[in-house]
């Protein structure tokens, strides 16, 4: 069978619980998504509040103050918010990745580079020890182990070689408290299970992103081997083709959305995954250019229309006002503007309960990342 465009795009948004908001719990969706991007605190909270109904954000702050959900680095090097259980059976795929980046000349302009990693392992694991440390505490490790290299470098270098995560108060609601770090086993109070084989990581990718091409999960993941991955799955998927003759992998045990199925108007955190994890992006991104991505930084956020990204918007607060900036990338009818200015107001009224919303539409393509009044 031959894929359109569209049917993976619907396909996606409806196993990203896009089309219609779920009623599963936040530790449960966090599972399905294997996991939710956290490189910042409000993108997580935003991400489930798009896909599950009545989504209450203490659930999470309770996960991650009784342990059962954590912030730690896992695909593509970056923090998401998943389970425990995750967490310790996801880790031993992505840390050898992970810990071949310090002593590359590329690594902060070769800081690094001369140094024994066993020894500078060794030394990360004795300033973390088993309690959470602080950045700030781990730069005064560093300084005093290696005086004579930059302490910033040598700390995301043990964060990179060992299996760590964040702890709160950072990344409970609304709380952006500079990140704490503890080592992986002792605040779970288990060791990582290397016994998780990839290739169940890459049915669950299927299951939440696909089909998708091994060069998509090699994207999600930066893992190697994902032919082999795919094969030791077996008849547990099956094969689908395209317009181009390229073959994407599924669940042999999924059906495909239905192309013609409407999609709401969401508003996404910044780095959310959904966008950010294929290889091929125009299932989602449609024919937008892709170097739009760059305006992710600085907190800026997708908003999908019939399903494909249709805008940006950011988020600025100050005085008892939050305001919503939306910069369109092509013009929008009258009925879709008001759609996305409902599920905006909606959003505010989540986020900055406590604020006086606005909601701004600019004009298609319009620089929204200034402050209101400022030159654009």
């Amino acid at each position: 069978m031959q894929l359109s465009n569209r049917t993976l795009n619907r396909t996606l948004l409806a196993r990203q619980h896009l089309l219609e908001r779920s009623t599963l719990t936040a530790a449960r969706m966090c599972e399905h998504l294997v996991g939710l991007q956290a490189q910042d605190v409000a993108p997580p909270f935003v991400g489930l509040w798009s896909r599950i109904a009545d989504f209450d954000p203490a659930t999470v702050s309770t996960g991650l103050d009784d342990r059962s959900l954590v912030r730690i680095t896992l695909m593509r090097g970056t923090i998401h918010l998943v389970t425990a259980l995750d967490a310790l059976r996801i880790a031993p795929h992505i840390q050898p990745e992970l810990e071949k980046a310090p002593f590359r000349k590329g690594f902060n302009y070769g800081a690094m580079v001369g140094l024994d990693p066993d020894e500078v392992r060794a030394h990360g694991e004795a300033a973390l020890g088993d309690e959470p440390m602080s950045a700030a505490d781990l730069r005064s490790e560093a300084s005093r182990r290696y005086p004579d290299r930059d302490a910033g470098a040598v700390v995301q270098t043990w964060l990179y070689q060992l299996p760590v995560l964040q702890t709160p108060p950072r990344g409970r609601w609304r709380d952006n408290s500079r990140p704490v770090w503890s080592r992986v086993q002792p605040w779970l109070g288990a060791p990582l299970d290397p016994s998780y084989p990839v290739s169940e990581l890459i049915l669950r990718y299927l299951r939440a992103f696909g089909p998708a091409s091994t060069m998509d999960m090699q994207a999600w993941s930066r893992l190697p081997a994902m032919k082999k991955a795919v094969s030791d799955l077996g008849d547990r998927v099956r094969t689908y083709t395209d317009a181009r003759g390229r073959t994407f992998y599924d669940a042999a045990d999924l059906e495909l959305a239905d192309p013609d199925l409407p999609a709401p108007v969401r508003l996404l955190g910044w780095y959310d995954n959904a966008l950010l994890s294929h290889r091929d992006r125009s299932r989602i991104i449609g024919d937008t250019s892709a170097t739009s991505l760059r305006t992710f930084t600085a907190n800026v956020s997708p908003i999908l229309l019939d399903g494909y990204l249709a805008g940006f918007y950011k988020i600025f607060v100050g005085s008892g006002t939050a305001r919503l900036r939306i910069s369109p990338t092509r013009p929008w009818t009258k009925t879709e503007a008001a759609q996305v200015e409902d599920e905006a107001a909606a959003l505010l009224a989540y986020l900055e309960p406590e604020s006086e919303p606005a909601v701004e539409i600019l004009a298609p393509g319009a620089d929204m990342t200034a402050p209101p009044g400022s030159p654009r």
